[in-house]
């Protein structure tokens, strides 16, 4: 039974297909530039373009199993041709962000809300992951704390309990490989409620510095955020920051509730990613 891994370039598809491996199970990692993945040797490699229906078929030939990122565009053909092709479950990256109120009307919640939608309507079992923000999000803030610059933020005290990629790679390794999360949307978070502050303070400690905050207003982190960021993006981030500014995020489901083994923290990821804050 073939698993296939599409978006395999990312963090945590390329855990899951190196997990997968690891585990003796035939895996195919899919991308739309096959030839630039990193896969472990004897890894079968696929074109497939979530938005181009005609790299389907072959991607699918044999498949079971999906681990899918969410792109609505070709998402009702790519149903049809998983159908086609037998596959039994998908195992969907969502986001958490679906379960905000309006949900359907935010630019971070449109496109994994449509894709969940449409798995829901279709033949197919389905697993929904549903991460909050990634303990990754803060590599944005690496060029501004290898300079020793301070770290400017409109909301210092928005909370969130960031998540390790590679404990959300955990957890789909498990939906793809056991039954006991098949049929479930389930939302994901780390273990624990940290601001950006308390962030910036967990990575000053690995680093042995403080770092320092500027409170900016947010018509400043407006201007800052839209040279790299969509705009409609940038105000539902802010948005959200605003509304979480003081208020402890809720902890859901983590490995430990899961898979019964701890669930990765922050500082354990600022630990292996110390380099890229300017850790010599």
């Amino acid at each position: 039974m073939t698993i296939l891994i599409t978006g395999a370039r990312g963090k945590v598809g390329q855990a899951v297909v190196s997990r997968l491996h690891a585990a003796g199970r035939t895996v195919r990692a899919g991308s739309a530039r096959p030839s630039e993945l990193t896969v472990p040797a004897g890894t079968e490699t696929a074109e497939l373009v979530l938005d181009r229906p005609e790299t389907f078929a072959s991607a699918l030939r044999g498949v079971r199993q999906v681990f899918l990122y969410p792109e609505p565009a070709g998402i009702h053909e790519l149903i049809e041709a998983a159908e086609h092709a037998g596959v039994e479950h998908v195992v969907l990256l969502s986001s958490s962000s679906v379960t905000y109120p309006g949900a359907e009307d935010e630019p971070l919640a449109h496109h994994n809300a449509q894709v969940e939608r449409a798995l829901a309507g279709s033949g197919i079992a389905h697993t929904f992951l549903r991460p909050g923000a990634f303990a990754g999000n803060a590599l944005g803030w690496s060029h501004a704390i290898a300079q020793a610059a301070p770290v400017r933020l409109a909301y210092p005290e928005a909370h969130s309990a960031v998540i390790h990629s590679e404990d959300i790679a955990d957890i789909a390794v498990e939906a793809l490989t056991g039954d006991s999360l098949t049929g479930r949307a389930v939302t994901l978070t780390g273990p624990e409620s940290l601001t950006f502050r308390d962030q910036l303070a967990v990575i000053g400690s690995v680093l042995g510095r403080e770092i320092p905050v500027e409170h900016i207003t947010r018509e400043e982190a407006e201007r800052e955020m839209s040279a790299y960021v969509p705009a409609p993006v940038v105000s539902s981030l802010l948005n959200l920051w605003e509304a979480t500014s003081g208020v402890p995020d809720t902890v859901a489901d983590t490995t430990g509730t899961l898979l019964g083994r701890p669930a990765r923290t922050f500082r354990q990821w600022a630990r292996e990613n110390a380099a890229a804050f300017g850790a010599r």
